[in-house]
């Protein structure tokens, strides 16, 4: 016995698999021989056979539980098997077993340092993938509007891609994140005629529809078959209750009305504000005025400007030329 020991000795690392074929003849007559069963899986972790490793090396820790070389066949094996807690453990144990062997401190090491790696993998892959944000629609007969609930975003951080069937925007929110959105829809559009807006509460997308047809989904592959005369009652939308979708159109407006704008656009829509408010009277001075006036002039007050002509005016830093 002593003699075929030390044959598989010797030759395990010279030949594994040779080795591998002797030790196995020679565990068929003695399947409880410790020291034999480290032989082989020692065979197997060359052979990068872990999982046969481990069994072999688990079974000779039974059977001579002093035995230290066991615990080192384990941990390695396991090592491999990228099993590090476990390996750290089996040289552990190991190493308590036979203080005088320094392998295993490196072992430990390097379990350790492996430990230390995956949770700091770990921690960065549990970081939020990109920022969460709601995103509804609705439709009228001419258009389809898609609006993106993010509040306080930068006049300068949206981009928007309108194609025949497809809505692409990458919204950067008032946190820094950016947020994308990509669409395919259901139907064509007609992306020269489809804009975007930013207001304080969201981003809203406004396309053009090809056809005056209504919208069974946002997206998806068009069908012939399921196209229906538009009924401005039935709003279909990405959310599985009911709306009162009259009631939402007149919000939107009614938020857009009172979208606090600066510069000229404030001031333009005051004047849309004040002509459709206005009297038949306001209306026709402020036609009138802005005609004859070259769009210098605005009046509101139809008793002077309808009976004169109103001259151009314009600005004290501005020439007027003709062309």
């Amino acid at each position: 016995m002593a003699t075929e020991r030390s044959f598989h000795d010797s030759l395990i690392d010279e030949d594994p698999q040779k080795a591998l074929e002797g030790l196995n003849e020679a565990l068929q007559g003695d399947p409880d021989n410790a020291e034999w069963l480290c032989q082989r899986a020692y065979a197997y972790i060359l052979l990068k056979n872990y999982s046969c490793a481990v069994e072999d090396a688990k079974k000779a820790q039974q059977l001579s539980p002093g035995l230290s070389l066991a615990f080192m066949r384990t941990g390695v094996a396991e090592y491999h098997l990228s099993q590090y807690e476990s390996a750290h453990a089996a040289f552990t144990q190991g190493h308590q077993l036979d203080v005088s062997e320094k392998t295993f401190e490196i072992w430990i090491k390097r379990c350790e340092e492996m430990l230390d790696e995956k949770t700091q993998n770990s921690s960065v892959d549990t970081k939020p993938a990109g920022p969460h944000v709601k995103y509804d629609w609705y439709q009228t007969e001419s258009q389809v509007i898609v609006t993106v609930m993010a509040k306080n975003v930068p006049k300068d951080g949206v981009f928007v891609n309108f194609t025949e069937q497809q809505l692409s925007a990458s919204i950067r929110l008032a946190s820094g994140e950016n947020y994308n959105l990509n669409l395919h829809l259901l139907h064509p559009i007609v992306p020269q005629q489809s804009t975007f807006k930013i207001l304080t509460t969201k981003v809203e997308m406004k396309m053009k529809k090809t056809d005056a047809i209504r919208w069974e989904n946002l997206e998806g592959e068009g069908q012939e078959s399921n196209i229906k005369h538009f009924n401005p009652n039935e709003y279909p939308s990405s959310s599985h209750h009911s709306r009162k979708w009259d009631k939402m159109v007149v919000d939107i407006n009614e938020e857009e009305k009172n979208e606090k704008l600066e510069g000229d656009a404030a001031l333009n829509k005051l004047f849309q504000q004040i002509y459709s408010d206005g009297s038949d009277e306001i209306k026709r001075a402020m036609n009138k005025s802005f005609t004859e006036s070259h769009g210098t002039v605005l009046s509101t007050n139809w008793k002077d400007v309808g009976k004169r002509k109103v001259d151009v005016s314009p600005p004290d830093d501005v020439e007027l030329r003709k062309y």
